[in-house]
């Protein structure tokens, strides 16, 4: 059946080689230096494959591109094999180019040009068929989680050729997975496992697992888990005043959260229940006081469950006269008392300062005149005086 199938073509290269051997001996060396070229071609599947084999200097010698197989798929432009996906591009002596419509793997191989010179000369392209892997799935998880639970999150892609790459991200940042890969025939089968410990902070967070390949170029495949953690309520409460005072408006509101969050809050006073609903009233999660008085002093407590658990905020109120927060100031009777014992200690000191520096500067005085007082004349009271310069300097070395 194969020979039947090849008939003319094996016809053809024997014709081929006949004439050649005819050919004579000068054009015979000359062939010598004629070489096939050809290139590696890499597609994805289902793509076009374009397969070219030139000759720079050829002497009319024929041409032939065969598959893997060893099948010819043309021989010049002559067309051996019966496949439609297979059709010629170009064909002369320096040129045959083949064009392979919906690659498939099996199409993958080592293609072979022949040039018919004596021997025949072959060149290899070896044709590289990418298979697109599948998009990916998360799986392992089972909705919702509970805050402490472990966890584990699988993603797999199947089909690849090459193996794919499997990269996991929380939100926007990038977490490492346990990569595993099996091979399946040409293909591949690639599984990503994260193993987490999920707390209240990982509700609502997005896992997103992307497949990266080849085939893809940059247009990634990927596909995104939301975590959902319940966990119990947390509670708070806020005050719209910050010193209240009687008569005014005060609105004390229970924040809480939770998943589930909880449907209402318990609102108590001192431990028991509201005393004066008619001034208390409470919306939702809002309690609220239409005019303070004395009598709503206390300890005000929320309280906020869900099928996890309960939690409790407590809030002391402390009603302001407001009358005394007018009057609360400066102490002015205190502050005149201060300064006027620092004004009469600065006195006071002043004046004795004084009085030391008055006394010490009449003894001077009174030192340096003592040589004129017992003296008989002018001249002798001049030279006692100059006696007693020396001790004079002295005590004016000393005051100073």
């Amino acid at each position: 059946m194969i020979l039947k199938q090849h008939f003319p073509f094996i016809f053809y290269i024997v014709c081929g080689i006949v004439l050649k051997a005819s050919a004579t001996k000068n054009k015979g060396r000359g062939s010598q230096g004629q070489f096939p070229i050809t290139h590696n071609v890499t597609v994805a599947e289902g793509g076009t494959a374009d397969m070219t084999c030139r000759v720079d200097h050829n002497d009319n010698t024929s041409l032939q591109w065969s598959n893997p197989a060893q099948q010819t798929l043309f021989f010049g432009d002559k067309k051996a094999l019966r496949d439609n996906r297979i059709e010629l591009v170009r064909a002369s002596w320096q040129e045959l180019a083949i064009r392979i419509s919906e690659v498939a793997l099996t199409d993958e191989g080592q293609y072979t040009c022949s040039l018919f010179t004596m021997p025949v000369k072959t060149a290899k392209a070896f044709l590289t068929v990418l298979r697109v892997p599948e998009k990916p799935e998360i799986a392992g998880f089972t909705k919702p989680a509970k805050e402490g639970d472990q966890i584990t999150l699988t993603c797999v892609t199947s089909g690849s050729k090459p193996a794919a790459d499997i990269r996991w991200f929380r939100n926007e940042k990038e977490i490492q997975g346990a990569k595993e890969v099996n091979a399946s025939g040409k293909t591949f089968t690639v599984s990503s496992t994260l193993r987490l410990q999920v707390d209240r902070d990982d509700d609502g967070v997005a896992y997103t697992c992307r497949v990266e390949h080849v085939a893809l170029s940059s247009s990634p495949q990927q596909t995104t888990e939301v975590l959902e953690v319940h966990y119990p309520p947390f509670v708070d409460i806020t005050s719209s005043l910050t010193f209240p005072e009687e008569g005014e408006y005060l609105k004390l509101e229970c924040v809480s959260k939770g998943n589930p969050l909880p449907d209402s809050v318990l609102w108590t006073k001192d431990g028991g229940e509201l005393p004066d609903i008619d001034r208390m009233i409470v919306e939702g999660r809002e309690l609220t006081f239409t005019s303070l008085n004395k009598t709503d002093n206390g300890t005000y407590r929320c309280e906020a469950s869900n099928h996890l658990g309960t939690s409790r905020a407590e809030y002391m109120l402390f009603v302001y006269d407001p009358n005394a927060l007018q009057q609360k100031g400066p102490d002015h009777a205190l502050i005149g008392g201060v300064v006027a014992v620092v004004v009469f200690i600065t006195l006071c000191l002043i004046i004795v300062l004084g009085r030391y520096l008055a006394r010490h500067k009449g003894t001077y005085l009174t030192h340096e005149a003592k040589g004129a007082e017992d003296a008989p004349d002018a001249d002798t009271a001049i030279i006692n005086a100059e006696g007693n310069q020396a001790h004079a300097a002295e005590k004016k070395e000393y005051f100073i």
